[in-house]
């Protein structure tokens, strides 16, 4: 079955164990508005984490260091790889299900509107910030 979940003004984490729950059961899913999506912290911590995590690099060999991306809609995608069993051939084949847009997508048709249950970002947390603006703060330019 296609789902379209619209990630506008949800949290991170929860919109992403959800997501990641369609994937294990089969499921393609189209996530849209990756760019408001929200991640909730401290924004200098959240800020400092990332800068932290995109810097790591392996002396020996560069190339064999992690991947994380400053665009938005990759960053988004990777989030969601880390609740999957990537590792493992039904993770791998979850993982392949994943279409993630920046914005509304046009090109999606016969999917059914997916909502995911979790209170909005504003609605319970007081620090937060959308991924648009993590990401202009670790580099990325839109």
């Amino acid at each position: 079955m296609r789902y379209i979940v619209n990630g506008e003004e949800l949290v991170l984490g929860r919109l992403s164990s959800s997501v990641a729950k369609l994937l294990i059961q089969g499921n393609e899913v189209f996530l849209i508005n990756a760019e408001k999506i929200r991640i909730t912290g401290h924004v200098p911590d959240l800020v400092a984490k990332y800068k932290r995590r995109i810097e790591l690099r392996d002396k020996a060999n560069p190339e064999h260091s992690p991947f994380y991306s400053r665009r938005p809609d990759l960053f988004v995608k990777r989030v969601i790889r880390g609740m999957l069993p990537y590792k493992q051939p039904k993770g791998k084949a979850a993982y392949k299900l994943l279409k993630v847009y920046i914005g509304p997508a046009k090109d999606i048709k016969d999917a059914k509107a997916y909502d995911v249950k979790a209170k909005k970002a504003m609605d319970t947390f007081e620090n937060s910030m959308t991924i648009s603006e993590l990401c202009e703060k670790l580099g990325y330019n839109t």
